[in-house]
């Protein structure tokens, strides 16, 4: 990996994943409780679901049904013979009834009713030794019944029997039968591909990858597009994009899913649910975003896809319509002040992904490179006194300055002239986008959303290149930086970290720093921990390194921030993280933040008549590689870190994979430390510009 590509901060967020294994719409697919009119109730009764659980003694239990001397079929309204029969007997303990055909409305077909027989009463039931449920084999075998109802009830079956039992999923899988249920995706009956593609939904939830892998080899994939195509049935849409939401969750099916569906669920569902048009009638009102469950399913199945790397990255920022769908719905949101739900959620990780390396993979970004990022470190423009910056923060600013066309240099945003509307890709990097990230950051209550919303503008300020500096200007200017300062003190560990990484990109701008240096520094230091006592929230490891990197980011090259960290009560906290700490890279950060302090002469004096002296200021545990090392880049990232025992680590740079949507390959404990000790010896990399979108 090259040190260009590897910042100092392993803290990057790596893969926005809540739940343990990958995002899907639901823990469960059935139960009493959900809204979802298919599913089966948990109670294994299909009698129940449809009439209600039997009055009398045994109210709440269901009657069994036979296999050969089963109950003739019924339309939906029709009353369930064992309903009307006086004594009734409940299931033995463990045994499950086979589900009742259901034929489309009004039919009456079934194997029963060929045979001429009616269901027999319960007493007779339990005494015919012929009884007995059907063997999972056989359930499987019914799946080619060529009679339809027996189809999709064996289907039915199968999403019942699935749920929750990842032992039923796996004998499924080895009996075959998920490349019958994937065939059916194809049936012409919308009561057969409607059960087939529900027990599709409830084989593919869960950690058990293989069934995920099963589904993509039967060409299951490519199956659910062609269905989401051709049906307007909400509830089979729900159970398509449900079922791509869980596939989606496995790494090597992310690509199959953009290859076989990226156009189709942006077009079928992103688009029309998002109210966005493209051609909208000037004279009507602009449509709002429909929050659906198959707009929450689809974005949750994008999110998850988004995170695969450069090459899906590149594919969903040109997919047509995508970006200016999902800035709509967005906007929609933050209209409406509807935005904790879960497709905002989702929206907003979508557009941290692709935000990532922005300012590297989009098409001709060599042409925006700032040239005043090959500038010498230090060279960062005229120092700015700070009550003349007070007004981002609230203050009033300083009457009869002097220097003002420096003044002009940093307030004027000399942006491209543009000959025609922006659209696609190109949205993701105007200045625009930062007004809508920061009325998330302002509103939001979803700690998920601020983190990605953080995130966003985190990844849209790294980088050397035009944008980034007016994106940088940009979250001044709109007041930006209080509302990221305010989420410092968020109980939120994972937005306290984005937060803070956000607030060390947007320093790259000198009067950014400044601002930060002299508004957010006692917030900053608030959240680091005494030595081995943590503070109240117990931030974790990667959110106190990020913290103390976006310090060492402050007081570099700047002898004001670093009084201003000494103010702050810093200096005790820093000594007893360097010496007590037990986690090697908090020393690392910590005495690098003390060295940079104790290399301003001017404030020496004022640290030893406080009691400290240059063995404070030393790193005490093990000798740092050399300062002679190249410097890095400022990092762009995207979703949360993953999971330390999984023995891979996420570095700023793309070698591979880049962070916050990929890999970039297995690192050893040892030579992260070491990187990030060569990182924290680096002369910073600043602008002179203060404009940026990252």
């Amino acid at each position: 990996m090259g040190s260009s590509s590897v910042d100092l901060n392993r803290s990057q967020p790596e893969r926005f994943q809540p739940e343990p294994y990958g995002l899907e719409d639901d823990h469960r697919s059935l139960g009493p409780e959900e809204e979802e009119p298919y599913d089966l109730d948990p109670d294994y009764s299909t009698a129940s679901r449809r009439q209600g659980t039997l009055p009398g003694t045994n109210r709440g239990r269901t009657v069994r049904e036979p296999l050969r001397d089963g109950p003739r079929v019924r339309g939906y309204e029709d009353p369930i013979e064992a309903e009307l029969v006086d004594e009734r007997h409940p299931y033995s303990h463990g045994m499950y009834a086979a589900p009742l055909a259901q034929p489309e409305r009004g039919s009456m077909a079934s194997l029963d009713r060929l045979a001429g027989r009616r269901s027999p009463s319960i007493d007779s039931i339990r005494k015919d030794p012929r009884w007995r449920d059907p063997d999972l084999q056989e359930v499987i075998a019914m799946l080619g019944h060529p009679i339809d109802p027996v189809k999709s009830n064996a289907a039915a079956y199968l999403q019942h029997l699935c749920y929750e039992n990842d032992k039923i999923k796996k004998d499924v899988r080895q009996l075959k039968g998920i490349p019958v249920l994937a065939g059916l995706l194809d049936h012409p009956k919308a009561e057969v591909h409607r059960k087939a593609c529900g027990a599709l939904r409830n084989i593919s939830y869960g950690k058990d990858h293989d069934n995920k892998v099963a589904i993509k080899n039967c060409d299951g994939i490519p199956a659910l597009i062609r269905l989401l195509r051709k049906t307007n049935d909400m509830e089979v849409r729900e159970l398509i994009t449900g079922t791509l939401w869980n596939l989606s969750s496995y790494e090597p099916l992310k690509m199959v899913i953009i290859n076989h569906g990226l156009q189709t669920m942006t077009n079928e569902v992103i688009i029309p649910h998002s109210g966005w048009e493209y051609e909208p009638n000037e004279d009507s009102k602009p449509r709002d975003a429909e929050w659906t469950t198959v707009f929450k399913n689809t974005s949750g199945c994008l999110r998850n896809v988004s995170s695969d790397g450069a090459e899906a990255r590149r594919r969903l920022r040109e997919c047509d319509g995508l970006v200016d769908a999902l800035l709509h719905a967005l906007q929609s949101a933050v209209g409406k002040k509807d935005m904790d739900n879960k497709s905002v959620e989702n929206c907003v990780c979508i557009m941290r992904n692709l935000s990532y390396h922005v300012h590297k993979e989009i098409p001709g970004a060599e042409k925006f490179t700032d040239p005043s990022a090959m500038q010498a470190p230090g060279s960062v423009g005229p120092q700015r006194k700070k009550k003349d910056d007070a007004g981002c923060f609230g203050g009033k600013k300083a009457k009869g300055r002097k220097n003002v066309e420096n003044d002009k240099s940093y307030d004027t945003l000399d942006l491209p002239k543009r000959t025609e509307p922006t659209k696609g890709f190109e949205l993701l990097y105007q200045p625009e986008v930062v007004r809508l990230y920061l009325s998330l950051l302002t509103e939001s209550q979803n700690y998920n959303t601020l983190e990605a919303a953080a995130g966003a503008l985190q990844n849209l300020s790294a980088g050397q290149w035009t944008w980034s500096n007016y994106i940088r200007a940009t979250v001044r200017k709109e007041k930006g930086l209080p509302i990221l300062v305010e989420l410092l003190r968020s109980d939120a560990d994972k937005v306290v970290r984005a937060v803070a990484i956000a607030l060390r990109n947007l320093s790259i701008d000198r009067r950014n720093k400044d601002l930060i240096g002299s508004y957010a520094m006692r917030d900053l230091v608030s959240n680091l921990p005494s030595g081995q006592q943590r503070p109240a929230k117990n931030l974790e490891e990667d959110t106190v390194v990020a913290i103390l990197n976006t310090i060492h980011e402050i007081v570099t090259d700047s002898s004001e921030n670093a009084r201003s960290l000494i103010q702050a009560q810093a200096i005790e906290k820093l000594v007893a993280i360097n010496k007590t700490s037990q986690s090697p890279r908090e020393n690392k950060a910590a005495s690098h933040v003390l060295q940079t302090v104790w290399s301003y002469k001017d404030l020496r004096n004022a640290l030893t008549k406080e009691g400290w002296n240059k063995s404070h200021f030393q790193y005490t545990h093990m000798s740092l590689l050399s300062p002679s090392q190249p410097t890095v880049s400022y990092d762009d990232t995207t979703l949360p870190l993953m999971e330390k025992n999984q023995g891979q680590s996420v570095m700023s740079g793309e070698t591979g994979d880049p962070p916050g949507l990929a890999y970039c390959g297995e690192l050893s404990e040892e030579t992260i430390d070491n990187i990030t000790a060569l990182y924290l010896w680096r002369k910073p990399l600043v602008s002179v510009c203060i404009r940026h979108l990252d």
